[in-house]
């Protein structure tokens, strides 16, 4: 619904631009520009943190409390634990993000096709929490520091309008947290960033307002390989005073089962073509 609003509010918008041009006007050549908009997640509300607790490498085991109970029977969230209950989680939330673009088109008749990098900035935030009985929280948070892509581009010009599609791959730098309100324990995280690959999609239209400048809409939807970093739970003080039951003396392993960071953008653009 978000989006279907932005992309109409920007369409009515490059209706009302007067024809400036010539008929003749083609989309051939190169472009620079920017664009801005809004960033937003869909709720992974069923990403839950998966534990090993025997250190074999095969995550999905119950880890126990001394008393044989399961030591995260309060839950998960997907969001990130402000609190020991589960109902203090704040959900991820849309965010602003922007970025610059340089690209180049090729017109064959009414068919355009060209080729687009861009590089910018996202403030999204995705986070996940669970919830053990001792009361604690534990949250694995993962920020978006900046994202790059390289997409490819095909439309169908209308005169000086043109729908498109595009796709192509993308790169994202991530930064990795984790917290915790749990203090008996000791806790160490295998890394806190890297890289991320995956792909993008989506589609758009731009409109000329003169010779050398174009304003548009775009849609996408992005998705990156962000497999979640480990955190050791170690015994911390005397293993009698664990509030979990280690099946062995060297801890247990935590971290999120999702292994993907998707997000959707719908952002505004302007172009100075050349």
């Amino acid at each position: 619904m978000r989006f279907s609003m932005f992309v109409m509010t920007g369409v009515a918008a490059m209706a009302a631009v007067p024809a400036a041009a010539q008929e003749g006007r083609t989309w051939n050549g190169g472009y620079a520009g920017i664009s801005a908009g809004l960033d937003f997640q869909g709720r992974d509300s069923n990403a839950p943190i998966e534990f090993d607790t025997n250190l074999d490498g095969t995550f999905g085991d119950t880890v126990r409390t001394t008393a044989n109970a399961d030591a995260f029977s309060r839950g998960f969230c997907g969001g990130r634990a402000l609190g020991p209950n589960p109902t203090g989680c704040q959900r991820d939330s849309d965010r602003l993000g922007y970025a610059g673009h340089v690209g180049y088109d090729v017109q064959f008749g009414n068919i355009v096709v060209g080729a687009v990098g861009e590089f910018g900035k996202s403030n999204i935030v995705d986070s996940s929490s669970a919830y053990s009985t001792t009361p604690a929280r534990y949250a694995f948070v993962r920020t978006m520091d900046w994202n790059a892509q390289g997409r490819l581009r095909a439309g169908y010009a209308i005169g000086d309008t043109l729908p498109y599609v595009t796709g192509g791959a993308a790169l994202a730098r991530i930064d990795h947290g984790f917290e915790t309100s749990n203090g008996a324990n000791s806790f160490t995280q295998d890394r806190d960033k890297r890289n991320a690959w995956g792909y993008t999609a989506g589609g758009g239209v731009e409109q000329r307002v003169s010779d050398n400048f174009s304003i548009g809409v775009l849609y996408t939807y992005t998705s990156v390989n962000d497999r979640s970093p480990t955190v050791r739970v170690g015994p911390g003080t005397a293993l009698a005073n664990n509030p979990f039951l280690l099946v062995n003396a060297n801890g247990t392993d935590m971290r999120r089962s999702d292994d993907r960071f998707d997000w959707h953008s719908a952002r505004v653009r302007a172009s100075f073509r050349f």
